[in-house]
């Protein structure tokens, strides 16, 4: 669980980097190198969660490294639509949807079987 929620917090702050500049307001007008700077600031806060979350998931959660980054993926995934409604104002059409269930199926045929030589999944 403990490298879930740092997964998702440290996402948040990825969004936030990545996509954040498209609608703050203080940063309108501002250069590109400032907004780049001003991401790579945010960029800094997912790494110091980013970092513990898969360190804990491989060496004490029983993840592999396979089914850190397809969690990962995921949870990106789950931020980014709700950043994308609640601050971008878009629509989760049912393309979206429907890719977003393909994800979903990734990380449970990730997650769900062991591989030889692994410890039991979660």
């Amino acid at each position: 669980m403990k490298t879930i929620l740092l997964l998702v917090a440290s996402n948040i702050f990825m969004t936030l980097a990545w996509y954040g500049h498209l609608k703050f307001k203080f940063l309108e007008g501002k250069s590109l190198l400032a907004i780049i700077l001003f991401s790579w600031g945010l960029a800094f806060f997912e790494y110091c969660l980013m970092v513990p979350a898969n360190r804990a998931g491989y060496f004490g959660g029983g993840f592999s490294g396979y089914q850190l980054k397809i969690l990962q993926e995921c949870i990106t995934l789950a931020v980014f639509v709700v950043f994308a409604w609640l601050v971008l104002k878009e629509k989760l059409t049912w393309n979206y949807a429907v890719s977003f269930g393909f994800i979903l199926l990734a990380v449970y045929f990730a997650t769900a079987f062991k591989p030889p030589g692994q410890p039991a999944p979660h």
